[in-house]
């Protein structure tokens, strides 16, 4: 019976996608500690965690129900909880719904703007991206990248209690990243995402091409998160080892350009992973610190 109870609950915690929730939990923590309000408390922290943790974690359950069919067509994803029949759709659903229903309550709770924000998030992720676009057009990324950047203009509201620029640059850093993301997996898994019939930059404009879009994107976000960090005020010591960071995946990106490969490219997708945590981390760090 516990084994049964365990493997269930390993089901359902393949459902959330972990890492990428925490990583997009990460980008709500650093908006709102970015504010330096005059209100911040380890409680009011928490609540933000746990609210967008949920609503993350559910809005990613409604995607992965409803892509099951995609997912099965794939070699990538066809091991996946629901496609693999270790969770029902049945069960996907109402687990979708327990954890955004209570993660958006807690957030209109918590402030009306950041509710707002925190379900703009899901609306735009799960209703435009995925059931709208994902299918229909190679554009879908960048409707994947604004709601990526939701958490953290929605935990920089709280904080500030409006949208502010500093929140919409952070959000815009995080934006670029997504196409990073994306189009690396779409380009390494291409069969995949052709046999499942998802349409992508790479089957629409060339392996090249989309390289060099990549790259592109790689550095405007880097740049971001340095403009970003100047607003915010932070001290020039952290800003140098955000720009450092900076340079180091522009040089990558500029190589990728010159020399594109696969293993060039995939490489790039690491590295401007690695230089979003940090420029997160150095974020918070710097706002600690003033």
């Amino acid at each position: 019976m516990f084994n049964r109870l365990g493997l269930k609950i390993k089901s359902y915690w393949q459902l959330i996608k972990s890492l990428q929730t925490f990583l997009l939990l990460l980008t709500g923590i650093t908006g709102f500690i970015s504010s330096r309000c005059p209100y911040t408390s380890w409680e009011l922290t928490l609540w933000l965690s746990i609210s967008l943790f949920l609503a993350i974690s559910g809005t990613t359950v409604f995607n992965m129900a409803y892509d099951r069919k995609i997912d099965a067509k794939m070699d990538r994803t066809k091991n996946r909880a629901i496609p693999s029949g270790k969770v029902s759709v049945k069960e996907a659903v109402i687990l979708g719904i327990i954890l955004n229903v209570t993660g958006l309550s807690i957030a209109f709770c918590l402030d009306i703007l950041f509710g707002l924000i925190v379900f703009a998030g899901l609306f735009i992720d799960f209703i435009i991206y995925t059931v709208w676009l994902k299918q229909r057009s190679a554009w879908s990324i960048v409707w994947g990248g604004i709601s990526g950047g939701m958490p953290i203009l929605a935990g920089r509201a709280l904080g500030v209690g409006m949208i502010d620029a500093e929140g919409i640059f952070l959000a815009l850093a995080i934006l670029f990243w997504i196409p990073t993301h994306i189009m690396t997996f779409n380009m390494r898994y291409y069969k995949d995402y052709k046999k499942a019939g998802i349409p992508t930059f790479i089957e629409k404009y060339g392996f090249n091409k989309s390289r060099s879009i990549i790259a592109v994107s790689t550095v405007i976000s880097v740049l971001t998160f340095c403009i970003a960090a100047f607003f915010l005020g932070i001290e020039w010591g952290f800003i140098r080892v955000l720009i450092i960071l900076a340079s180091i995946a522009t040089s990558f990106a500029v190589y990728g350009i010159i020399k594109p490969s696969e293993k060039m490219n995939f490489r790039l997708f690491k590295i401007a992973s690695l230089n979003m945590i940090f420029a997160l981390i150095i974020i918070i760090l710097g706002s600690i610190y003033f």
